[in-house]
């Protein structure tokens, strides 16, 4: 998988570009924790996440936000790393003109970047929002949601706790054009560790796949 590196608002990104034979594969950009407390594309949230687009026949980029890494610049509160997903976007769309779908993808702050990007966005057709963390950070810019997507949490997840992730939930189903589908894995941790990795990522491969399945007939 070719290493990129790729201008951002701040200077250089640095990211894994995995793409696909056919011209117009779906897209998916993935997004990574949060930058002060670890986060990067390396992840393994992250980087499971990116192989089962993958596997999907996506074309796939994930990156470093700025000042992780290889990336230039320094952390600045989301709004930056706002600015440096749009970026990724842009790249990777430039690269693949004929791609008929594009999917964003996020863990914990990047689910919450993911979110704010898909809103900017309107040519992002789903998204998988993984560990959101709506105890830390302000959802309220969903309204509307502007597209269908999956949620994913932990039953035992101690960062962002369930609570905050069903009242999320509870308030994107009031909207109405849109479906969010939930899901909770049991017993899982923020980090999704051990077995509960697996079972993660096959909520969002029979998410996904029957998405597209949806959007071909």
């Amino acid at each position: 998988m070719p290493e990129v590196i790729f201008q951002g608002p701040e200077g250089r990104l640095e990211g894994r570009y995995h793409p696909q034979k056919s011209k117009d594969s779906p897209l998916a950009i993935v997004l990574h924790p949060h930058p002060q407390f670890g986060g990067t594309m390396n992840n393994r949230v992250v980087y499971n996440l990116h192989y089962a687009f993958h596997r999907m026949e996506f074309t796939v980029l994930r990156f470093n936000f700025r000042g992780v890494g290889r990336s230039q610049g320094d952390y600045d509160e989301g709004i930056g790393e706002l600015s440096d997903a749009a970026a990724a976007l842009d790249y990777l769309q430039a690269l693949n003109p004929n791609a008929k779908h594009c999917w964003v993808a996020g863990f914990s702050f990047g689910a919450w970047i993911g979110m704010q990007l898909l809103m900017r966005r309107p040519e992002v057709s789903g998204f998988v929002s993984v560990a959101p963390p709506a105890n830390l950070y302000d959802f309220t810019f969903l309204a509307p949601c502007p597209t269908s997507g999956l949620i994913i949490n932990g039953s035992s997840d101690q960062v962002a706790p369930p609570a905050s992730t069903e009242e999320l939930v509870s308030r994107l189903h009031e909207q109405r054009g849109i479906t969010i589908t939930h899901e909770v894995i049991a017993g899982a941790g923020h980090f999704f560790e051990a077995q509960h990795m697996e079972s993660l990522i096959a909520c969002v491969d029979t998410y996904v796949r029957r998405r597209l399945t949806e959007t071909t007939r």
